[in-house]
């Protein structure tokens, strides 16, 4: 047996024991008839008392005593004699208290002594400070609220194990501080982008997420069945073709903060359950959103970070300076100028260039498609700084109106920050009779076998033949947005929840 698996089975018979014991202090506590109280009423957090006496000297406290009312994980316990210090941690913060059993009794002091590192406790007293000036909760009352069974892992290493971090998200935040600020600017960040949004006149909506058929994207669905209806249900995996619909109803200006799902691989930047956040502005156009997206963009960097410039994984981004544009050729011939845009545009140069570098091509692929495979293998991850990409194919956007001065090329942008995508716009199609012939040859390829090409939505040209106003969508990827601004390199760093495999 190997040493990795000596250390495991060690591991689990000590925490075995460890919990076994802590079953047998539980018992007894059931047996007094006290546990699990529900009648303490926390009155105070650590923040609300850093705020309003962490600059206060011992002097002040003492002349104006603080009476506080608390509660918390206990997190470190230092017994000594007739008198201990615990440190207890709320979401806020931690604060460390001082138990003395003339001040408890002797009864609570001794039940204070069997407390666990991880049990929750509640406590009443006066604030003060010690000798070696750090704010402290002299008691008057201590009691166990919440009993933990489980050992939490060691002090000083914490808890390393990436894996467990994912499967144990309660585990992982209350061991890693840098955890729980990831996940408080994330909502930070969520919230700014609700208050900018409503802020510019859009009204916030939702969707359905069961769909009786998926559209919106290109993607693979996960799909259900609805028993009373008796019929085949999809999960949302995008929201973009009931918005639009709102749009016609006269909404014209529409955001949804929305859950999608894709039936797809799982990578450090996809996770089959993720967040976008979709608007869309009738009377609107995608240069006119492009401008809007920036804008928004730069508002939650400031919201979230306090600042426009900041670093990502040990290289700045600048959010502050005006975000480039480049057509997908151009971005192409910058990042590697040994092609020309001719080259680029020739359908058998393109196969065979993307043969050499073992890029998979379908046989019914034209020209467009091709160049965006040619965008995705040469340039895509070298575009660090906030970069626009425009002048996307019409054969790879389904549902973007034409150009009007190239019809081979549609109205759209993609935007790249850190080599990855973060947000996808367009002028929208709103020729029924354009999006209808677009739907049916994504249903031609479906049964060719194209498991990600679009249904034939029906609902949805009977909406278009009603009249869409000119209108501009775009959505953001909340969850790479979140990896940005929390400097993480995983997108399962950002969702609390990340779909993992059964362990």
């Amino acid at each position: 047996m190997s040493e990795r698996n000596n250390a495991q089975n060690t591991s689990e018979q000590d925490e075995n024991h460890i919990v076994a014991e802590r079953r047998a202090k539980l018992a007894e506590w059931r047996a007094s008839g006290n546990a699990y109280p529900n009648d303490f009423t926390r009155e105070d957090d650590t923040g609300k008392i850093l705020e309003s006496h962490g600059e206060k000297t011992g002097e002040e406290l003492g002349a104006s005593p603080v009476k506080l009312k608390i509660a918390g994980r206990v997190m470190l316990k230092r017994v000594m004699g007739k008198a201990s210090f615990a440190t207890i941690a709320d979401f806020a913060g931690r604060i460390q208290l001082y138990v003395a059993r003339d001040k408890v009794g002797e009864k609570a002091y001794d039940a204070f002594k069997r407390l666990d590192i991880g049990d929750i406790v509640g406590a009443a007293g006066i604030l003060f400070r010690t000798k070696t000036n750090e704010l402290t909760l002299q008691c008057d009352e201590i009691r166990l609220l919440s009993k933990s069974l489980r050992p939490l892992p060691e002090k000083f290493h914490g808890l390393t194990d990436q894996e467990q971090k994912y499967r144990m998200r309660y585990l992982d935040l209350i061991m890693n501080a840098q955890t729980r600020a990831a996940f408080i600017a994330r909502s930070r960040m969520a919230q700014s982008i609700r208050e900018y949004m409503t802020g510019h006149g859009f009204l916030e909506v939702e969707t359905p997420m069961m769909h009786p058929i998926p559209g919106g994207a290109s993607a693979r669905p996960f799909k259900t069945h609805h028993n009373a209806l008796d019929m085949p249900l999809y999960l949302r995996i995008a929201p973009e073709l009931y918005l639009k619909k709102l749009v016609v109803g006269g909404f014209e200006k529409v955001f949804e903060m929305n859950r999608n799902f894709r039936n797809e691989g799982i990578s450090p930047r996809h996770n089959p359950e993720f967040t976008m956040m979709e608007f869309y502005e009738a009377y609107s156009e995608y240069r006119k959103l492009m401008s809007f997206t920036e804008n928004l963009l730069r508002h939650v960097a400031r919201k979230a970070l306090g600042k426009e410039i900041f670093d990502y994984q040990g290289r700045p981004l600048d959010f502050s300076a005006p975000f480039d544009r480049l057509t997908l050729l151009q971005a192409i011939v910058k990042h590697c100028p040994q092609y020309s845009e001719t080259q680029l545009s020739d359908a058998d140069w393109l196969r065979a260039e993307l043969t050499a570098m073992n890029v998979e091509i379908k046989p019914d692929m034209g020209v467009g498609a091709m160049q965006l495979l040619m965008f995705e293998e040469t340039a895509e991850t070298r575009l660090w700084d906030p970069t626009f990409i425009v002048g996307y194919p019409f054969e790879v956007s389904p549902l973007a109106r034409r150009s009007d001065t190239n019809p081979g090329i549609t109205e759209r942008f993609e935007l790249f920050i850190a080599g990855r995508e973060i947000a996808n716009g367009f002028s929208e199609l709103n020729d029924p009779e354009d999006q209808a012939e677009r739907f049916l040859a994504q249903a031609q390829a479906k049964d060719a076998g194209d498991e990600e090409a679009m249904y034939y939505d029906a609902d949805y040209i009977r909406a278009l033949e009603y009249g869409l106003p000119p209108t501009g969508g775009c959505g953001i990827g909340i969850d790479r947005l979140a990896m940005l601004l929390t400097d993480s390199s995983n997108i399962r760093d950002v969702i609390l929840f990340p779909q993992m495999r059964a362990e």
